[in-house]
């Protein structure tokens, strides 16, 4: 991609942060979107609850990124906090899509985040873009998540949906928990270990993000996930070869539902989900395996 301006949403989280960075190194000029007044031309107030939007911030940016979200997996899924989630996706997902549909000039693409929890549970069978949403929270979410797009989509705009699996990083997400357990010797399967895992490093995250953006022609849902999925207890024996620490902890089930609630489900859950897409695009992964990856984290 020639020199751009990109704007992104969601800039301080784990992928955001790792979007921004990278773009940066590569000289383009990003515009974050933050929830308070613009302090500079870098910054672009919105409030995503409230349904607001700078426009005139994003006048001259080539591609707008949505990755704002609360934490799925911060807090108990209460109620309360389920709407958060859900607020802070589908609302911010509809405000930016209007304001990219209003703009004189819109962008020639919009990437905006969803997740590999609109496909629900599917056991050992693999699944790509072309299967159906599944049933509950997570699935319900995100098809709402991507519907929101619906503006920039009817305005012309390339709109584009990045269905995350987990990423394997240091700094946040699942394995932000997952790396302090194992290098303190207190690493171990989840449950029976036998649900599929689909992840992804954050380096090819980033990566394929950038390549959604640069790729012309490409629209619908993507699916971020490493060409092989592994169960949770390859993955569990992974840890503990590349980190060189046993995994002698096992966390039963019943005590990880008492400890989350109704989001023990997802996480004893199994989704083993493909990259179909982004493979027949042209896509290569930095690192496909689970080791490589935990390596590069």
């Amino acid at each position: 991609m020639e020199r751009s301006r990109i704007a992104v949403a969601g800039a301080s989280g784990l992928i955001g942060k790792a979007l921004v960075d990278s773009l940066r190194a590569d000289g383009h000029e990003v515009v974050r979107l933050v929830r308070r007044a613009a302090d500079g031309p870098g910054e672009v107030c919105w409030d995503p609850e409230g349904q607001y939007v700078d426009t005139a911030g994003l006048a001259g940016c080539d591609a707008v990124v949505n990755l704002a979200g609360a934490g799925i997996g911060d807090r108990r899924w209460t109620d309360a906090y389920k709407r958060r989630i859900r607020d802070s996706r589908v609302l911010g997902t509809a405000a930016l899509a209007k304001a990219v549909a209003a703009l004189d000039e819109p962008p020639r693409v919009f990437v905006s985040g969803s997740a590999m929890g609109f496909y629900g549970e599917t056991g050992d069978r693999a699944v790509d873009e072309d299967a159906p949403a599944g049933d509950g929270f997570l699935p319900s979410l995100c098809v709402e998540w991507e519907e929101a797009a619906a503006p920039a989509r009817e305005a012309g705009v390339r709109t584009v949906f990045v269905r995350t699996g987990l990423v394997v990083a240091r700094g946040g997400g699942a394995w932000g928990r997952l790396f302090p357990l194992f290098k303190a010797g207190l690493g171990g399967r989840l449950g029976d270990g036998r649900q599929y895992w689909s992840f992804i490093a954050l380096h090819d995250e980033v990566a394929a993000i950038r390549f959604l953006l640069d790729t012309d022609g490409l629209e619908g849902p993507f699916n971020l996930t490493a060409p092989e999925p592994l169960t949770n207890r390859e993955i569990t024996a992974a840890m503990a070869r590349v980190l060189r620490r046993p995994a002698l902890f096992p966390v039963p089930a019943a005590a990880l539902q008492g400890a989350l609630g109704e989001m023990a489900g997802d996480v004893l859950g199994s989704q083993r989900v493909m990259p179909k897409r982004l493979l027949e695009s042209g896509f290569t992964f930095a690192f496909p395996g689970i080791e490589d990856a935990i390596r590069a984290a």
